[in-house]
């Protein structure tokens, strides 16, 4: 069981303090292993990576509160347009739970501002506007990898999961994400980093220049004047004992 006072104990000295890194890309655009290609993570749906940022992803309790349903998350795709409603938006259903337990965890991690890797479609370009804004508020340095695939590579790659979305789904989201992708750029500014996913191949060696960028994003000081001045203040709180 994860402790606030453990979270808040590797605070100031955290190596990914301060930082958030937004993830967008439609489901079979391969954000989980991009992601753990860029940041050196075993598993994404519980890592934390090699910076010390802490991956925040709901899939892993959706697929637990399915099960718990007596779902098995391959059956997604087979489902009625009601019933996969029930799950992935209902207000008893696997996926709003799912994202309720997720909130609490990201909550502590803020207390402490732990680095964050935020994974999401990014299908809703308002709820990330905000979203960044208030990281920003509390002192966060952000930044965002777009993670991008043809539609035809989503949808081949989405028909391989453990957990099939149905075709319409991957279109709609897809479809949804791209017309963001200009927004995101404005958005984020130099701290936009778009990786195509679309060729399969050895990643760390296509990708080599934009892993490097994307980790000197994480290493550098912060810059946030909010997010200087916290790190000043627990370090005279430190220093106090």
């Amino acid at each position: 069981m994860i402790r606030l006072k453990d979270i808040l104990n590797e605070g100031v000295y955290d190596p990914g303090i301060l930082k958030a890194v937004f993830l967008a890309g439609g489901p079979g655009s391969g954000k989980s292993y991009s992601v753990q290609q860029v940041f050196g993570i075993d598993n994404v749906m519980k890592g934390t990576s090699s910076s010390g940022l802490k991956v925040i992803n709901s899939d892993t309790a959706f697929e637990h509160y399915l099960k718990k349903s007596g779902v098995d998350p391959k059956d997604l795709a087979k489902m009625t347009d009601r019933v996969f409603q029930y799950y992935t938006k209902g207000p008893r259903g696997a996926r709003i739970k799912a994202k309720d337990k997720v909130k609490k965890l990201r909550r502590i991690y803020e207390q402490g501002r732990l680095g964050m890797i935020i994974d999401g479609t990014g299908h809703n370009y308002g709820k990330i506007q905000k979203n960044k804004k208030y990281l920003e508020s509390l002192g966060y340095d952000t930044g965002m990898i777009f993670v991008n695939t043809s539609l035809s590579v989503a949808l081949e790659r989405n028909s391989k999961r453990e957990r099939v979305l149905p075709d319409n789904v991957i279109e709609k989201y897809w479809t949804e994400v791209q017309k963001n992708l200009g927004k995101f750029q404005s958005l984020f500014g130099s701290n936009f980093y778009i990786i195509d996913n679309t060729e399969i191949g050895d990643f760390q060696k296509m990708h080599s220049n934009k892993i490097s960028i994307i980790n000197s994003f994480i290493n550098k000081p912060i810059k946030n004047p909010i997010g200087k001045q916290w790190i000043d203040n627990e370090l005279k709180l430190k220093k106090l004992g």
